[in-house]
């Protein structure tokens, strides 16, 4: 599965817990990354700064659904059930 034209719900939904190049306290479930441009892309793609978490993720039906709106709840339900305060 490729990316999603302006979908980016992997750059809103999720939290990363290490801190990154613009992001020294990592990203909070919800919040938009530093790096996400106006056109919904990376700007950190290929660049050896983008988190590793970025660079693993790998689309996948399972992860995105079928839209943007699928993706959304699908990644906000993982991050839930996988934060490690409530598990």
């Amino acid at each position: 599965m490729q990316c999603r034209e302006h979908c980016a719900a992997c750059c809103w939904v999720p939290h990363i817990q290490q801190p990154y190049y613009g992001m020294p306290n990592g990203k909070a479930a919800g919040e938009r990354c530093l790096h996400l441009m106006d056109d919904d892309r990376c700007a950190l793609f290929g660049d050896p700064r983008r988190p590793k978490w970025c660079n693993d993720f790998k689309p996948e039906p399972e992860f995105c659904g079928s839209n943007k709106d699928e993706a959304m709840q699908i990644l906000t339900w993982l991050n839930e059930v996988s934060d490690p305060k409530k598990v």
